[in-house]
């Protein structure tokens, strides 16, 4: 199930990187996950329980590779 995040919230969200690009919801292949976005630099933070948790330590690092990952 998709999380609501209140647009407000969102609108003053950043990447915790030295850029500090605004975030988006969801993913590139997955708009309605439980993650935001960077703008910037495409790495995806989760979000536990309704809460972004915004640390660099716990996002996902954006497919440079540009092939596309399917699970079978």
């Amino acid at each position: 199930m998709a999380f609501t995040l209140d647009a407000q919230l969102l609108e003053i969200l950043a990447c915790p990187s030295p850029d500090h690009a605004p975030l988006r919801a969801g993913t590139d292949s997955d708009p309605a996950a439980d993650a935001l976005t960077c703008t910037s630099c495409g790495r995806i933070f989760p979000v536990r329980d309704g809460i972004p948790v915004l640390l660099l330590d716990e996002a996902t690092e954006p497919d440079t590779s540009g092939a596309s990952v399917s699970s079978a």
